[in-house]
C-alpha cells in the first residue's frame, strides 16, 4: 500500500454509522475540477450539445451494427457544437476524440472531461457505414440549455394533508407573478378527494393563508395545525383562502 488517493468520499448508505455502501468520484475527476477551479476560478465543462439514448440489441440489429455500443443521438441542440459539425439525430456515436464510447453512459464523462476549445473527431456510424465528423467542442457553462436548466424553477413538493383529503405545495414566486398575488405565503391545492370536507367548497389552485387564525407559511405548517386539532378533539377549523380570482374569503371547516 503506497497510501494513493484512488477516489473522494460523496456520500455513504449505512445502518450503523459509517457501516455499509461508500458512494465516491475518482480522483482523476477531482484534479481535473481542482485545476480549473485554481486555474479559472471555475468549473469548464466540455459540451457537445446532443441528447443521447442506449443502443439496444435490437437497435444495432436494425442499423446493422455487429453490437449494441455507443451512443445514439436522440435530439441535436440548434447551433451546439455538434449541430455545427452536421451530426444527424439517428446517429450513433461510436468515438469521441479517440475515445471508445462502449455505451452511452461513457460519452457525456468523456466529453466532460475534455477541454473546451479543443478541435476533436468523431466517428459516427449512419446509414449502415462509418463517417466522420470533426467538431470545436463548446462550454456548457455557456450553452443556453445549461442556463435554463440553471433558472428554471424547482419543482415544489407536494404533501397530502390526511384529515382534510387534499394534497398542496408550498406558494411560489412565480405563482406570485403570474398570479399578481399580493401575498408572500401560503399553500396551494393539488388535489381536492371527493370525500374530503373542502370537496365544492374549494377548487384545485385555491390558496390556503391562514388556519385557526394562524397564517400558513408552508405545506408542514398546515399539516400540524390540523393534525393538532383533531388530536384535541376540535371539529371547527376556519381557514382563510384567496381564490382565482384573487378574492380573500373565509371558510369554517367540519373536520371529519
Amino acid at each position: 500500500m503506497e497510501g494513493n488517493v484512488i477516489g473522494i468520499n460523496t456520500a455513504i448508505l449505512g445502518r450503523n454509522g459509517s457501516i455499509g455502501i461508500g458512494f465516491s468520484i475518482p480522483s482523476n475527476s477531482a484534479q481535473i475540477v481542482i485545476k480549473q477551479l485554481i486555474e479559472f476560478g471555475e468549473t469548464k465543462r466540455g459540451w457537445l450539445g446532443v441528447r443521447i439514448q442506449e443502443v439496444t440489441k435490437e437497435i444495432a440489429e436494425a442499423v446493422g451494427l455487429k453490437k449494441n455500443e455507443g451512443a445514439l443521438v436522440a435530439s441535436v441542440g440548434e447551433k451546439s457544437p455538434a449541430d455545427k459539425a452536421g451530426v444527424k439525430a439517428g446517429d450513433i456515436i461510436l468515438k469521441f476524440d479517440g475515445k471508445k464510447i462502449d455505451t452511452m453512459r461513457t460519452l457525456p464523462k468523456v466529453v466532460a472531461n475534455t477541454e473546451v476549445g479543443k478541435n476533436v473527431k468523431l466517428e459516427i456510424w449512419r446509414d449502415k457505414k462509418l463517417i466522420i465528423k470533426n467538431l470545436k467542442l463548446g462550454r456548457l457553462e455557456s450553452s443556453e440549455e445549461f442556463k435554463e436548466k440553471k433558472t428554471r424553477p424547482k419543482k415544489t413538493e407536494q404533501i397530502e394533508i390526511e384529515n382534510l383529503r387534499i394534497s398542496v405545495r408550498e406558494l411560489t414566486k412565480e405563482d406570485i407573478s403570474k398570479r399578481k398575488l399580493k401575498i408572500t405565503k401560503g399553500v396551494v391545492i393539488t388535489e381536492i378527494s371527493n370525500k374530503s370536507p373542502l370537496s365544492g367548497l374549494l377548487n384545485i389552485n385555491d390558496i390556503i393563508i391562514e388556519a385557526g387564525r394562524t397564517k400558513i407559511k408552508n405545506p408542514t405548517d398546515l399539516n400540524n395545525i390540523v393534525n393538532s386539532m383533531v388530536k384535541k378533539g376540535d371539529k371547527n377549523l376556519l381557514l382563510s383562502i384567496i381564490d382565482s380570482n384573487n378574492r380573500r374569503r373565509y371558510l369554517g371547516v367540519k373536520l371529519n
